[in-house]
């Protein structure tokens, strides 16, 4: 369709310049008597030199061979300037649109020198003893036919490769950060998932011989917990194998809704999970913030199976302020001690108790990416009085929010 259209863009302008060329070419040389009256022969090179254009596209330096002949012909035979010159910006202009810049100021030139040449011959006949003014003249009206068209076309030609090039930059950045979505998601979910196996392994064997049924309860957490990851990981194999257009769906993101699940994966894994979720309720939450503090609580408790030790962990998310807030805190071995229970001056892992952010690991670096890319806040680290502690901000009004990056919680 859009070849279909370009010819007949082609085809209306050569049509044009045809009817302009004919109907016009006989008036000009009325004002010019020193020209010869135009025949058969001068109508047939105005339209040959039009109808060159119809190349110009495909063959733009035929297009310049066969108008250049036409041309240099007609002026060569003392034919008037008239409608045909028409037909030099046209052929100028598609050579710095279609041909690289040294190119076609190569092609171009040789066009204006035997155009040049052979005006001159003819000022130098007719223009008697005015040739120096005339000429210089000339020369500088021929020279903006030429070059001018050449220059914008060239210019228009930079732009549109430009603008290529741009769009090919965003396209390898979408590709870009389309890997690191998927690989963040793979990170959390499968992640998440082999640590409760992991755990729910462990106890399996811990109690093998003494409690059956503790076994059995620990295999079939294992084997819904490796259900639910491989889900995931098969949704985001699915968009890795869909066409990369606008429309290609996407995983179903996690959410808050599926909180419950995830903190009863891991009281079967051996840890106490005391949980406030009254800012998760309603499900009115922007989705992309929906999504990002679920991750930040199943990481943060990924991380408590793998790394604290832990005997207890507290969960708590609520809405102060247009943000929601997210804290999730153990009592592992990231700060040394048990934490103090909490108390009026705060709820636990709340900024006031958190330690200097170490910011190490590859779970903590994701989990602060996810909370500023919808323009929140995250922070981890040892609280002041015993285990870890995570603490996430994340504005309601999602993305539309610039990010802060100097990681304050004020």
């Amino acid at each position: 369709m859009e070849r279909v259209r370009t010819w007949l863009i082609d085809a209306g302008i050569t049509l044009a310049l045809v009817v302009l060329g004919v109907g016009g070419t006989h008036g000009a040389s009325q004002g010019q008597a020193w020209a010869r009256d135009p025949g058969v022969f001068a109508y047939t090179l105005v339209v040959v030199a039009a109808l060159s254009l119809l190349l110009r596209r495909a063959y733009p330096r035929t297009t310049l061979l066969i108008n250049a002949a036409a041309l240099v012909t007609y002026l060569a035979a003392d034919y008037a300037y008239g409608p045909i010159m028409i037909t030099v910006p046209v052929v100028m202009y598609t050579l710095g649109h279609q041909l690289p810049l040294r190119s076609a100021v190569r092609w171009g030139g040789g066009y204006y020198a035997v155009f040049f040449a052979v005006s001159t011959v003819r000022l130098l006949d007719d223009s008697g003893n005015d040739v120096w003014r005339q000429g210089a003249a000339w020369a500088i009206a021929s020279l903006a036919l030429f070059g001018a068209p050449l220059a914008i076309g060239a210019a228009l030609k930079t732009r549109r490769e430009s603008q290529a090039d741009v769009r090919a930059a965003l396209a390898r950045r979408a590709v870009s950060e389309e890997r690191l979505r998927m690989a963040q998601e793979l990170h959390d979910s499968v992640g998440h998932g082999l640590a409760v196996i992991a755990m729910q392994a462990g106890v399996a064997l811990h109690v093998l011989d003494r409690n059956p049924e503790k076994v059995r309860a620990a295999l079939e957490a294992i084997r819904d917990t490796s259900r639910s990851s491989l889900d995931g990981l098969r949704a985001e194999l699915q968009v890795l194998r869909s066409p990369v257009t606008d429309a290609a769906p996407r995983s179903p993101g996690a959410g808050l809704a599926g909180v419950g699940v995830l903190l009863d994966r891991i009281r079967a894994g051996g840890v106490e999970v005391v949980a406030d979720l009254d800012g998760a309720s309603g499900g009115d939450l922007p989705p992309d913030v929906d999504v990002a503090a679920y991750r930040i609580v199943q990481e943060s408790l990924t991380n408590v199976l793998r790394h604290a030790a832990a005997t207890r962990a507290e969960v708590r998310i609520r809405r102060a302020g247009g943000e929601l807030l997210v804290d999730v805190s153990d009592n592992g071995v990231g700060g040394g001690a048990p934490p103090p229970p909490p108390g009026p001056a705060g709820p636990a892992g709340s900024p006031s108790e958190l330690g200097e952010d170490d910011g190490s690991g590859t779970g903590i670096a994701g989990m602060r990416a996810r909370a500023e890319a919808v323009g929140g806040r995250l922070q981890a680290g040892p609280r002041t009085g015993g285990g870890f502690a995570v603490h996430a901000r994340l504005p309601l009004a999602g993305a539309d929010r610039e990010p802060d990056m100097s990681g304050s919680t004020s």
